[in-house]
């Protein structure tokens, strides 16, 4: 039996140890793609790419208590999707980074594309 070689460089990278994602990164992203896979978490996410907004705003817009959203808030935050911003008493949410954008938008890329 032969090995056949690869014509596709992307796939060929992709193959050496170097390229592949070390074991902490799988963890971490693994844990990401946990935390998305959530559809509370998701529609937090899909309102936060409008752009900033209150956590009672997003309790609100999104039917939720308060409370479950701060819950899924804070776990977004200690996974870096999301940051807050205080002033005074009020909390703002915003995604953390455009990255966190680029996965929303693949992601309903990849389910609209049937």
């Amino acid at each position: 039996m032969h090995e056949e070689e690869c014509d596709d460089p992307v796939k060929a990278a992709a193959a050496e140890p170097e390229t592949r994602p070390a074991g902490d990164e799988v963890e971490r992203l693994a844990e990401i793609f946990g935390a998305i896979a959530d559809p509370t978490r998701i529609r937090i996410l899909t309102a936060l790419s409008a752009g900033e907004r209150a956590a009672g705003d997003l309790a609100r817009l999104l039917g939720l208590t308060p409370s479950a959203v701060s819950h899924q808030l804070r776990l977004l935050r200690n996974l870096r999707l999301v940051r807050k911003r205080r002033v005074g008493r009020h909390a703002y949410y915003a995604l953390d980074d455009d990255h966190v954008v680029q996965l929303l938008r693949q992601g309903l890329e990849h389910v609209r594309h049937g």
